[in-house]
C-alpha cells in the first residue's frame, strides 16, 4: 500500500464523529477541496518549511470568556505540543505559539511537559540555529479588533514567518462574533488571532489549521458544510442573524472529531513521510499531557469540569486512539 493510502486510513479513523458534531460532513466537503487526504496534506506543508525557520502556531481558547478570561479548554493545547515537538525534531524550527496573555503560562506549562524548553524569542531562535535544545517561544497576542489588525502586519515583517499553523483556535463570523459550539458569545477578552491568518493569506504565507465544530480558524473553507450540518451553523441560528461558522480560511484543514486527535494523526504522517519515529505521539506522552492539563486547571468543555477526558470524550479512548494511529503508520517504518 501507498503511504497515500495509510494517510487515508488516519483521516478516517480521527474522522469518526463520537460527538456527533457533523464532522464527517465536514471531513467530505476538506476532502474534495484539498483532492487527498488531509492529514498528508498538512504533513506536507510543515515538512516543507526552510530549516531554522520560523513558525508561527496557535491554540487555546477562554473557554468561559463570561467568567474569567483564564479559564482555557484541554482540547488544542496537548495537540499544538505534539505539533510543535515534531516541528522542532524534524525540521529545528522556531516555533512561536501565540495566545491570550492570561493563558500564557498555561501553555507554557503544557509545552514544557512535551519536553520542549520555554524560552524568549531570540535565545529560542539562538538554539535552533545551532540545535542544541528543542524550544518554544510563546507570546500574547492583541484582544481587540483594532489592535490586532493594526499589529498583525508589523508581527508577520518582524517574524517573517514560513508557515502559520492553528488547533482548535476560534476564529469570528461573518458578523466578526467569536461563538461557542452551543452558539454563545465568548469573544470578550479573546485574541484576535484569525485577523493574523487573514493578514498570512493576503501574502501567500502557507496556512494549515485544525478544527471539530465549524467555529475555528480554517473552517470558512467548508462553510457550506458547516451550515448545512452543525448545530448553530446555519444563518439566523445566533443571536447576531449568523451561524456560528469561522469566516476564515487556510491553504489545508484537517477536521478531525477532536482537534487534538487532528494534530496526532498529522505527526504521524510527519513521522511516515521522514521515517523518524522519534515523532510520533505516544500514548504515554498523551497520559503526560491530559495529566499536566488537570493540573493546570484546562477544563474539558462540553461537561464543564475539570479532568482529563476531552470534549466529554473518555481519558482512556484519547489513550486507544493515539495507540491506534502509531498501529496505521508502523508497517511502513523502515526495520
Amino acid at each position: 500500500m501507498s503511504i497515500d493510502a495509510f494517510e487515508q486510513r488516519l483521516d478516517q479513523l480521527i474522522s469518526l464523529d463520537i460527538g456527533g458534531r457533523g464532522v464527517e460532513k465536514l471531513y467530505v466537503e476538506a476532502r474534495n477541496l484539498i483532492g487527498r487526504p488531509l492529514v498528508g496534506a498538512a504533513a506536507e506543508y510543515l515538512l516543507s518549511v526552510p530549516e531554522k525557520s520560523t513558525v508561527i502556531v496557535t491554540t487555546g481558547s477562554v473557554s468561559r470568556a463570561w467568567l474569567s478570561p483564564q479559564i482555557g479548554e484541554n482540547d488544542g493545547p496537548a495537540g499544538l505540543a505534539a505539533i510543535v515537538r515534531a516541528l522542532v525534531l524534524a525540521k529545528n524550527v522556531t516555533c512561536v505559539v501565540l495566545i491570550e496573555e492570561t493563558l500564557q503560562q498555561t501553555i507554557e506549562a503544557i509545552m514544557q511537559t512535551a519536553g520542549l524548553t520555554v524560552l524568549p524569542f531570540e535565545k529560542a531562535q539562538e538554539a535552533a540555529q545551532d540545535g542544541s535544545l528543542a524550544t518554544v517561544c510563546v507570546m500574547p497576542f492583541p484582544v481587540t479588533d483594532q489592535e490586532a489588525i493594526e499589529y498583525s502586519p508589523q508581527l508577520i515583517d518582524d517574524l517573517k514567518p514560513s508557515l502559520l499553523f492553528s488547533t482548535e483556535r476560534v476564529g469570528r463570523n461573518i458578523n466578526n462574533i467569536y461563538y461557542s459550539m452551543r452558539g454563545k458569545n465568548y469573544g470578550m477578552q479573546r485574541a484576535r488571532i484569525d485577523y493574523l491568518f487573514d493578514e498570512a493569506l493576503k501574502r501567500n504565507i502557507p496556512t494549515v489549521a485544525v478544527g471539530d465544530g465549524g467555529n475555528e480558524i480554517g473552517m470558512g473553507l467548508v462553510s457550506n458544510s458547516v451550515k448545512k450540518y452543525v448545530k448553530f451553523g446555519d444563518d439566523g441560528s445566533c443571536q447576531c442573524g449568523a451561524g456560528i461558522g469561522a469566516v476564515t480560511k487556510t491553504n489545508v484543514l484537517v477536521t478531525a472529531a477532536c482537534s487534538n486527535w487532528g494534530c496526532y494523526a498529522i505527526v504521524a504522517a510527519m513521522a511516515l513521510r521522514t521515517q523518524n519515529e522519534r515523532l510520533l505521539h505516544t500514548s504515554e506522552m498523551e497520559a503526560a499531557l491530559l495529566k499536566r492539563g488537570v493540573d493546570i486547571g484546562l477544563i474539558n468543555s462540553v461537561d464543564g469540569v475539570t479532568d482529563a477526558n476531552v470534549d466529554g470524550i473518555k481519558f482512556s479512548t484519547h489513550l486507544a486512539l493515539t495507540e491506534m494511529i502509531t498501529a496505521i503508520v508502523s508497517p511502513l517504518f523502515k526495520k
